[in-house]
């Protein structure tokens, strides 16, 4: 997209509903390829889905809310109630059904808009934003600005606050906590804030913002399944878990999870060498 005439995007006809719908349960051109580019963007979405930041986050999280609730030790920590497994339960199917409900959506309306007109190469949240001008008009910018904001506001928490607190376990540092004073957990709040340094650096350096969050996708997508045979591993050992170890439904899920990303990721790594 050098050149002003390839993104009128203004202009373009957004598909009806129902021919969204038929091409993208039926369409004829859907297919599988065995190429660098075609895995790069499966292990991207992968990663995204199942993203290593996540696993240190969400146990994080847990350990947060039961310091709230006066467990302040490991011992009165230990196990869970039924209660506390039903809430995570609904927490985590929840949330991830959303954010793929989410992500399916955005890229049925990108194909819809950029990619049907010949739009393949976005390197700017301007470009970005085009998908929208059909539906928002000259609003399209502002709309996706919005968008982009309070994403940023819910992301570099948890992304700045993921890498604090896998760093402060593999440290072991105490008082490693976002309930804890700054003056109680200095090293703490050093990495979330070099971390969100570290990203605004990176873009006022003029690095592809785009590129960025593709090959950090990709990344994702590589580390993550020795993380998914880990607490496949873990969840299924008694030694571990007592009697709350996974089903067997839930071992196979596991598993398949862990051999599908695998399978991505070597072939990835194949194609690269």
């Amino acid at each position: 997209m050098a050149h002003a005439g390839a993104i009128r995007i203004r202009h373009y006809r957004i598909p009806r509903a129902s021919q969204m719908g038929r091409g993208a349960a039926g369409n004829p051109h859907s297919h599988v390829e065995w190429t660098k580019d075609y895995l790069a963007v499966l292990v991207g979405i992968l990663g995204t889905t199942i993203s290593p930041y996540l696993f240190f986050w969400q146990a994080a999280q847990e350990v947060e809310e039961d310091r709230e609730r006066g467990k302040t030790t490991v011992a009165q920590r230990r196990g869970s109630t039924n209660l506390e497994l039903r809430i995570a339960k609904k927490d985590v199917i929840t949330g991830m059904l959303l954010s793929n409900v989410v992500m399916y959506f955005l890229i049925l309306t990108t194909g819809a808009t950029l990619h049907a007109h010949g739009v393949t190469q976005i390197e700017t949240a301007k470009q970005a934003a085009e998908a929208l001008l059909p539906l928002a008009g000259k609003g399209a910018y502002l709309l996706f600005t919005l968008g982009l904001v309070g994403t940023g506001m819910l992301a570099v928490p948890v992304l700045a606050g993921s890498s604090a607190y896998a760093i402060a376990e593999a440290a072991k540092w105490r008082s490693a906590s976002l309930c804890a004073r700054p003056q109680r957990a200095r090293k703490f709040y050093a990495v979330i804030a070099i971390a969100i340094v570290v990203g605004l650096v990176l873009d006022f350096a003029g690095f592809n913002a785009v590129k960025m969050l593709f090959w950090s996708a990709i990344l994702n997508g590589l580390l993550a399944p020795p993380l998914v045979v880990m607490v496949v591993l873990l969840t299924s050992d008694r030694k571990v878990m007592g009697s709350r170890v996974n089903s067997l439904g839930m071992r196979t899920l596991g598993w398949i999870c862990a051999i599908v990303m695998s399978a991505a990721a070597f072939s990835l790594l194949a194609f690269l060498r």
